[in-house]
């Protein structure tokens, strides 16, 4: 297999580099634990202000933390901005995280059965593991180190019950945060001691045998510990006959797939504050059958997926008065992913596993300032090394009475390492008008340096009235499984890979309207270079990951939503996209150029009932065999009730109420061109507070 060529300078290539990643890494767990406390000690320091992050969910305009990596107001942001808050989790039944990103603007969802993906403003290739949208959780990157993948559906590593509220920052956000915030960026901030007050229980039970448990215990303590503890377990039968036209032959069980659609999960979550320390530990393990076939396996048989995935992150943050803010963090993390499947080769049918083990530590230190009333900086260094890059697959053989004998098919063994410094600005030119703008300079051991600005310009004549013009670059460096995977039957390496960029250009527009309406309308272009595609090669038919020039996006975006005192809530949103490229330059594959949303939260009972209706609407898509998945309409009614009984919660959902027919674009791994999805469904969920 050809490795990736390295630069030979003496810096990189000698010993001295291992020890200078070695320090980058060390600096932010080092800054933690001694130079920290000295500093809290220090009288040359303002008393500490303690940041309340559930008090931004309350303001006239509400507040972002993750656009900027400080708090600023929406309208200050420097992107198009969307919050949803647990309230909403809540009232309109969301089951996972991806149908949270459905009802968001601009999103659209595809699933496979076996993994949920997010597209973004026309873009969403099936089969990319969301490598260009980046997911935090609480500020630590999920994002693994083999896929780059954001997890989204019941791979999602923390229970949807414990969010606080989610930040969507849509457009580039390399300049701060590096590859992967290449569409957007997800900030997940969760339910911190003070929520809970004691111990939290939940249950719920739904279509194709589907029950969830969760039990929480939270609390902040006089001493100023706070504390959260949380387990869950998640367990569905699924669909249990699936019917596929591609297999519909005897020999195929007439294109029926039979109980190979389950999914279960277990997750534990733990975060422990104090004083200016969070100490967060999280472990999620997911196992799911693939009913589909992929990558041309045995139908009807057994193919099963697991991931696993946690991190254990060390955060100290310390605000000094208004005009000085410190942040360190440090973390280990790993994922692991194994499977099983059957493959009919011309000796027989042949069991094959892909066994995929990685770890990695990444430390972050950050300081923001403000100088001469009118200048906001913020300087931070970033590194990351991979210490475990492991991929491997191999079939399972039998000699006569031996079992158990591995073949060997692929074993490569990598490791990487990266590190990275960014500055920003934020100039306040007059009260009216401010120039936010920064840099990032990545270096990665694999492909070198790239560099990566953004620069917004925000005029605000009145406090509730924003006009942004924005312009980023941000890229998505090559993942381990793009430039390395071959099994020799499916698909082969890619050493050569370019790193993806993206040049992006906004209009944002923002109004409020007295105390209850906002708008937004946005008007983007996305041009892409070195666009990583997977294609069949023609010479062997295998699949292989490729750099495409010349795809480009753009499009408009409309919202209008609103809240009131009596608790009547809503919002609606269109967006009209046009994404293309390649050679060609047709239009995308799963890029819908319509996209419809509308939410309502209607008021039953004053604080106690609540009944919340979302109707979405996606346009036809192209497929990879150049037909179309067609249009639809899905509805979700929810009944939600709490504080009926004391602290008693009480929701039942009915989702795609009308039992509507409709179809995703399949990957390049499926046979099928499209895929159905799952008609009428419900849901049933209690949780009580002791």
């Amino acid at each position: 297999m050809l490795s990736i060529c390295k630069k030979k300078d003496f810096f990189y290539s000698s010993k001295i580099y291992g020890k200078f990643h070695a320090f980058l890494i060390i600096i932010p767990f080092f800054f933690c634990f001694f130079s920290c406390p000295a500093l809290a000690e220090s009288e040359q320091f303002l008393e500490s202000v303690p940041v309340c992050e559930e008090s931004i969910l309350f303001q006239e305009i509400p507040s972002v933390y993750s656009a900027s990596k400080y708090e600023q107001k929406v309208t200050e942001a420097p992107s198009s901005v969307s919050i949803i808050t647990a309230d909403e989790i809540k009232k309109y039944g969301y089951r996972n995280f991806s149908e949270i990103l459905r009802s968001v603007r601009g999103f659209h969802i595809t699933y496979d059965r076996n993994y949920h993906y997010v597209g973004v403003r026309g873009f969403g290739l099936s089969g990319d593991y969301n490598t260009r949208i980046l997911l935090l959780i609480d500020g630590h990157r999920v994002n693994d180190a083999i896929y780059d993948q954001a997890p989204i559906g019941t791979d999602f590593p923390v229970d949807i019950d414990l969010i606080d509220r989610i930040e969507i920052i849509r457009g580039p956000g390399s300049s701060l945060y590096g590859t992967n915030a290449y569409f957007g960026v997800v900030n997940v901030i969760t339910r911190k001691g003070r929520a809970f007050r004691g111990t939290e229980a939940s249950a719920e039970a739904g279509t194709f045998e589907t029950y969830k448990t969760r039990m929480s215990y939270g609390e902040k303590f006089h001493n100023g510990l706070e504390m959260v503890i949380s387990g869950s377990y998640y367990d569905s039968e699924g669909d249990d006959r699936l019917f596929f036209k591609e297999f519909d032959q005897p020999s195929n069980n007439n294109g029926i797939a039979e109980d190979r659609d389950g999914d279960q999960f277990k997750n534990v979550f733990a975060e422990f504050l104090y004083r200016d320390f969070t100490l967060q530990l999280n472990y999620h393990d997911r196992e799911k059958d693939v009913p589909t076939a992929p990558f041309e396996t045995l139908f009807n048989e057994r193919f099963f997926a697991a991931d696993e995935r946690g991190w254990v992150d060390l955060k100290y943050e310390r605000m000094f008065g208004d005009q000085f803010n410190f942040l360190s963090r440090v973390s280990y993390n790993f994922y692991n992913y194994n499977d099983d499947y059957f493959t009919n080769p011309s000796t027989g049918k042949l069991k094959t596993s892909d066994d995929v083990d990685s770890q990695w530590f990444q430390g972050e230190m950050q300081l923001t300032k403000t100088f001469l009333e009118k200048h906001k900086c913020t300087f931070g260094i970033d590194s990351r090394y991979n210490m475990q890059q492991d991929q491997r697959t191999f079939n399972h053989i039998q000699e006569g009475a031996v079992s158990g004998l591995r073949r060997e098919i692929l074993d490569d063994k990598r490791n990487s390492e990266y590190f990275a410094g960014y500055v920003q600005d934020e100039f306040t030119i007059t009260d009216f008008l401010t120039l936010q703008a920064g840099v990032r300079v990545d270096y990665f051991e694999t492909f070198g340096e790239t560099i990566n600005p953004r620069a917004a310009l925000i005029y605000t004549p009145f406090e509730k009235t924003a006009f942004k013009l924005v312009y980023g670059r941000s890229f998505r460096e090559p993942n381990a499984y793009e430039l390395y995977y071959s099994d020799g039957t499916s698909q082969k390496a890619s050493p050569d890979l370019d790193p993806e960029t993206i040049d992006t250009y906004e209009i944002i527009y923002e109004q409020y309207f007295a105390k209850y309406l906002r708008g937004t309308i946005v008007g983007f272009y996305n041009s892409i270079d070195n666009f990583i595609s997977s294609t069949t090669d023609p010479n062997d038919g295998l699949l292989v990951f490729d750099n495409i020039d010349g795809v480009h996006a753009k499009g408009f975006e409309f919202e209008l939503e609103g809240k009131w005192e009596n608790g009547f809530e809503g919002r609606t949103s269109y967006s009209i996209q046009e994404a293309k490229g390649g050679v060609s330059g047709n239009a995308l594959v799963n890029s819908p150029k319509h996209l419809a949303k509308f939410n309502v939260i209607i008021p039953m009972i004053e604080r106690k009932l609540f009944l919340s209706g979302e109707e979405q609407y996606t346009g036809k898509r192209k497929t990879l065999k150049s037909n179309s998945a067609e249009d639809f309409f899905v509805t979700n009614v929810t009944l939600h009730s709490r504080n009926i009984f004391k602290t008693l919660e009480v929701s039942g959902g009915v989702y795609n109420l009308f039992d509507m027919e409709y179809e995703d674009p399949g990957g390049e791994e499926h046979t099928q061109d499209v895929i159905e999805q799952d008609g009428r469904t419900f849901r049933i969920k209690i949780t009580y507070a002791f």
